[in-house]
């Protein structure tokens, strides 16, 4: 056969569909699945969860409890080694005084030392107010002072006691 009589080789452009190579499938499922994710978007919600913001989960807060987080927070806290009763006269009123409204068949305003604190912890006990028994002993002691690293645990169970109780 001579080099003249060989017909011409096919191209590409005259074949009216030509299949993808694998890569290009390969790109087209990691898209899909990253739209995929990016629709379902589980990582935020983990890292919502680990930080503790669970606030987007929970219901909104009533006005008794948004007031009462609000005092909560403007209370001046006995930082530095200052005395404490005076904080700790204010805490156990603000929990009274909710509590009170909350509850008032209770009457949770007759209640002191442990039977006060089972009866927080009774009404909320993730808050684990129990331990806190210098909440109720402290306001009573002239020289009640509690290092910094406490004033922010019992802080904090306060207010998921406010946040939380039943």
């Amino acid at each position: 056969m001579n080099a003249l009589e060989l017909e011409p080789l096919i191209t590409p452009a005259a074949v009216s569909w030509w299949p993808l190579a694998a890569g290009w499938w390969f790109l087209a499922a990691m898209l899909l699945s990253l739209v995929l994710l990016h629709k379902l978007r589980p990582w935020k919600q983990l890292k919502r969860w680990e930080r503790g913001d669970t606030t987007r989960d929970e219901q909104p807060l009533d006005p008794q409890r948004q007031a009462a987080l609000l005092e909560l927070a403007q209370l001046n806290k006995p930082y530095d080694g200052q005395p404490a009763s005076h904080w700790l006269q204010q805490l156990n009123a603000l929990l009274k005084r909710l509590c009170r409204i909350r509850y008032p068949d209770d009457h949770p305003h007759t209640l002191s030392g442990r039977a006060w604190l089972a009866f927080l912890d009774n009404r909320c006990p993730a808050a684990g107010l129990t331990r806190w028994m210098v909440l109720v002993e402290g306001a009573y002691r002239a020289e009640c002072r509690l290092d910094d690293k406490a004033i922010q645990g019992l802080e904090q169970s306060v207010q998921i006691w406010i946040r939380k109780h039943v």
